[in-house]
C-alpha cells in the first residue's frame, strides 16, 4: 500500500485572460469551465467535418477508408473521454448563462450523437436515476447484485443494460413521477433513430461509423466505468458513498477527463465543480480513513477494471492509499477488496433499507 502523496490532479489557478477568452467568458456561467469552450470548438471543427465527409458522394474507395480511419481515431482516442466527462460536468452544472440557455442544447443535441449519446438519455439516467438512487436496488445501473470481479457477471450486466436499459429507465422515471425526464429521454431516442434511418438513404456505412458504432462503444465504456466506480460495495452499508464508490488520484485520466477519478466526493457533493475535488478530498481525508474508503494512487478506472477481471488483488492493494493507518497490512486491504466485490443479494439490500424494513417488521 501507499502513503498519501502530493496531489497532482488539476485545480483552478487564476490567470490573465486573452481577448478571445474574455469574449467567451461573457456567455458561460463559470470561468473555470473555459476549457470546455475550447474542447467544444475543437470537436466542432475537427470531428464534425470528418463525419460530413463520410457522407459525401465524391469520397469513395481508399479515400473513404482513410477518412474513416482518421475519424475513428479522433473520435475514440482523442475526444471521447474528454467530451463524455464534459457532458457529465455540464449535466450537473449549467454551462451557459440562463440568458443564453438555448446554447446549453448544443452539447447534448448536436455534439453528443457523434459520440454515441442519444440526446437527453444521459442526463435523464445520470441525474434522474443514478444519483438519486446512489447505486442501490432501484438504480437500474446498480452493480450490487453482480459478482464484481467476474467477467461473466460484467457481460450479463452490460447485456442487460444494452438491451433493456432505456426501457427500464423510462419505466423508472414514470414510476418515480418524473414524467418530464422520461419524455426528454424518449424524445432523444426517437429523434436519434429517425435521423439515423434518414441518413441511411445517403450512406448506411457512414451512419454505422459515425453514429451506431460510437453508440455501442460509448455504452460499453459507460458500463465499464460505472462497474469499476461501484465495484467495491460494503454490503452492510451500501448507501454510504465512502463505501460504495472509489477514488483515483494522481492519474493522467484526471487531467484529461476533468477529475472524474474523484467518484466518492462526486457522490457526496454531485454539484461540486470539477476543479474543487482534489482540495475537498484533502480536507475530508479523515472521513475516508474512518470508512476504509478505497483510494487508488496511479491507477485509473480502466486499469482497475482489467486488474479486477484478472483477480490481481495484489496489484490493486499495492496502489491503495493507506490513510491514517486504516489498514494494518496489504493482506487486510486485499480481504476488504474481496469482501466488497461479493454479490449482494437483493433480499439483503432490501432489509438494509429502514424505510422498507420497518413495515416488514410490523
Amino acid at each position: 500500500m501507499k502513503v498519501l502523496s502530493t496531489i497532482q490532479d488539476p485545480t483552478f489557478t487564476p490567470r490573465e485572460y486573452s481577448r478571445l477568452d474574455r469574449f467567451f467568458l461573457q456567455y458561460i456561467k463559470d470561468e473555470r469551465d473555459l476549457p470546455f469552450i475550447y474542447l467544444t470548438l475543437r470537436i466542432t471543427f475537427i470531428l464534425i467535418p470528418l463525419s460530413v465527409l463520410l457522407f459525401m458522394p465524391f469520397v469513395t474507395g481508399w479515400m473513404w477508408w482513410t477518412v474513416a480511419a482518421v475519424h475513428f481515431y479522433v473520435s475514440n482516442f482523442v475526444f471521447k473521454g474528454p467530451f463524455g466527462l464534459m457532458l457529465h460536468c455540464t449535466s450537473h452544472r449549467q454551462f451557459f448563462k440562463s440568458e443564453y440557455d438555448g446554447m446549453n442544447n448544443y452539447l447534448p443535441w448536436v455534439l453528443a450523437p457523434f459520440f454515441g449519446h442519444t440526446p437527453e438519455t444521459y442526463y435523464s439516467h445520470h441525474i434522474g436515476m443514478h444519483h438519486p438512487e446512489n447505486n442501490l436496488e432501484d438504480d437500474d445501473s446498480s452493480t450490487m447484485t453482480f459478482q464484481r470481479d467476474s467477467f461473466r457477471s460484467f457481460l450479463a450486466y452490460f447485456g442487460r443494460f444494452f438491451v433493456v436499459g432505456v426501457r427500464n429507465l423510462l419505466n423508472y422515471l414514470r414510476r418515480k413521477n418524473r414524467p418530464k425526464l422520461a419524455t426528454r429521454a424518449l424524445k432523444g431516442e426517437i429523434v436519434f433513430g429517425i435521423v439515423c434511418v434518414a441518413l441511411c438513404f445517403v450512406s448506411w456505412p457512414a451512419v454505422v461509423l459515425v453514429f451506431l458504432l460510437p453508440l455501442v462503444i460509448y455504452r460499453l465504456i459507460a458500463m465499464v466505468g460505472n462497474w469499476t466506480q461501484h465495484s467495491f460495495v460494503d454490503f452492510e452499508d451500501p448507501g454510504n458513498a465512502y463505501k460504495n464508490s472509489i477514488t483515483c488520484i494522481n492519474v493522467k485520466y484526471n487531467k484529461k477527463c476533468w477529475n472524474d477519478g474523484y467518484h466518492i466526493s462526486h457522490h457526496i457533493r454531485p454539484a461540486m465543480h470539477w476543479t474543487e475535488h482534489p482540495t475537498f478530498f484533502q480536507k475530508t481525508i479523515d472521513k475516508y480513513a474512518q470508512n476504509q474508503a478505497v483510494i487508488f494512487d496511479g491507477l485509473d478506472f480502466l486499469q482497475i477494471f482489467f486488474l479486477l477481471m484478472r483477480g490481481r488483488y495484489d496489484v490493486l492493494a499495492r496502489h491503495m492509499v493507506n490513510v491514517n493507518g486504516a489498514f494494518a497490512s496489504d493482506e487486510e486491504a486485499i480481504a476488504l477488496l474481496r469482501r466488497r466485490t461479493q454479490r449482494i443479494p437483493l433480499q439483503t439490500t432490501v432489509l438494509l433499507q429502514p424505510e422498507i424494513a420497518t413495515p416488514m417488521a410490523a
